[in-house]
């Protein structure tokens, strides 16, 4: 058997993102593996060898695009002393670049009919819609928000965020960054009965 080539002076995380850029750059159906490889310098051949498609490049390229968020999403929740700051901090972590988001409409559109990326779909909205979750319930605990159902609301503010960052994507001339973000932070305070502060780090419960 030929043994398998070394990459070990490509570091992992490297060919992920660059196979996210060239993804989100051209799709998944115009991107080729030798596009990917080219990015990353290495031959086609030698990537084939760790990734047996462009479909399996999409779905580690977005789990680790994932790991990223949510370990800064987490280093901004450690900031926020009260649910409702942890709110805003949620918020302002996903709108931020709602721009990039390129790379998960190519997800859902594959899912669609690739079962394996479907079912990372599915993985990756449930850890979404956890993390939403966690925060609405402990703001609920605390009496910060007036909420009887805390996972309906987490999947309507998951949706609302989900929606508008795919129209920020698409470049949508009255669907900025900052509108979007507005838009979501009035939904969420309709949707939790509670005000949120204007920034995360901004101290005292949200009133009902």
């Amino acid at each position: 058997m030929t043994p398998r080539p070394s990459i070990d002076h490509i570091r992992r995380p490297q060919i992920l993102a660059a196979a996210a850029e060239v993804i989100a750059e051209r799709g998944v159906a115009g991107t080729r593996i030798a596009d990917v490889a080219e990015r990353c310098g290495v031959s086609p051949p030698t990537l084939l060898y760790w990734f047996d498609s462009k479909e399996q490049l999409l779905a580690e390229a977005l789990i680790a695009d994932d790991d990223r968020f949510y370990e800064e999403l987490e280093q901004r929740l450690g900031g926020a002393a009260t649910a409702a700051g942890r709110m805003v901090a949620l918020i302002d972590t996903a709108t931020e670049s709602a721009d990039d988001f390129a790379l998960w409409m190519e997800l859902w559109t594959w899912a669609l009919r690739d079962a394996g990326l479907r079912a990372a779909r599915e993985r990756f909205d449930a850890r979404w819609r956890a993390a939403i979750e966690a925060i609405v319930a402990d703001g609920v605990a605390a009496g910060e928000f007036d909420n009887t159902d805390p996972p309906r609301t987490a999947l309507a503010i998951a949706a609302l965020i989900d929606g508008l960052s795919a129209q920020a994507a698409l470049g949508d001339p009255e669907v900025s960054n900052a509108r979007v973000r507005e838009t979501v932070l009035a939904g969420a305070e309709s949707l939790l009965r509670a005000e949120l502060p204007a920034s995360a780090g901004a101290g005292g419960p949200a009133s009902p």
